[in-house]
């Protein structure tokens, strides 16, 4: 029988990294990236083939990794969208960003690189508009998106062996939006944004794809509602 290729999820414990998870369930290992332990774990009971990995991404280290030798998707979904103008947003608020969305990404990469290259594997970072096109009030959260789009784009071009994808979705129905309505003072209204299985059904597309196809970007838009 043939062994099921493994995927990596991080942020599996809600929103989009779960619905890639489920997405990805039926066909791959999964692995639960998160800090929720008991949400990964429930998640994990409820899957075919699937564990938990519970860890901090700004601290995860080689031991962490031991033992994952061959991986064919790793697929960044956890993130943080602290937002503010630049003149009050606090230094802090600037290195939880960077630390999450861009640091944690090159090094957990980093470590997995062994284990991506055996299998000629397949890294997708689950981005945002704001990867594409900086607002008011999102400095900190554009300026890190667009790092992680520069990363993809260096990593694509120093592993040629892998395939790497960025996904740029728009608003997502998802408890971090919910948190980036209430900073924006707005409402939050799911029903014009995507929902999180749409976007996961992209990322599943970008990693289907046939062999002879390597899927660069992918940009989604909510069919109504705001653009951002």
């Amino acid at each position: 029988m043939t062994e099921r290729p493994t995927a990596l999820v991080t942020g599996a414990s809600r929103g989009v990294g779960e619905a890639v998870a489920r997405a990805l369930a039926p066909t791959h290992h999964v692995i639960l990236g998160g800090r929720d332990e008991s949400a990964l774990a429930e998640l994990a009971a409820e899957l075919p083939d699937a564990r938990p990995w519970a860890v901090e991404l700004t601290r995860v280290t080689e031991a962490d990794v031991a033992g994952v030798d061959r991986l064919d998707v790793l697929v960044h979904s956890a993130g943080v969208a602290l937002l503010g103008r630049i003149a009050d947003l606090p230094v802090a608020d600037w290195r939880t960003t960077m630390e999450l969305n861009v640091v944690a990404v090159a090094e957990l990469t980093r470590l997995l690189l062994p284990a991506l290259r055996h299998a000629q594997g397949h890294v997708v970072c689950v981005n945002s508009g704001a990867g594409q096109r900086a607002n008011p009030e999102w400095g900190a959260y554009a300026a890190s998106k667009f790092a992680l789009r520069a990363f993809a784009d260096a990593l694509r071009q120093e592993e040629p062996e892998l395939r790497v994808t960025t996904v740029y979705p728009g608003r997502v129905a998802t408890d971090m939006q919910r948190g980036v309505r209430a900073q924006e003072g707005g409402a939050y209204e799911p029903d014009k944004y995507l929902t999180p299985e749409t976007v996961a059904r992209a990322v599943l597309a970008t990693i289907n794809a046939g062999p002879d196809a390597h899927l660069t970007e992918l940009t989604l838009r909510p069919s109504a509602g705001p653009v951002t």
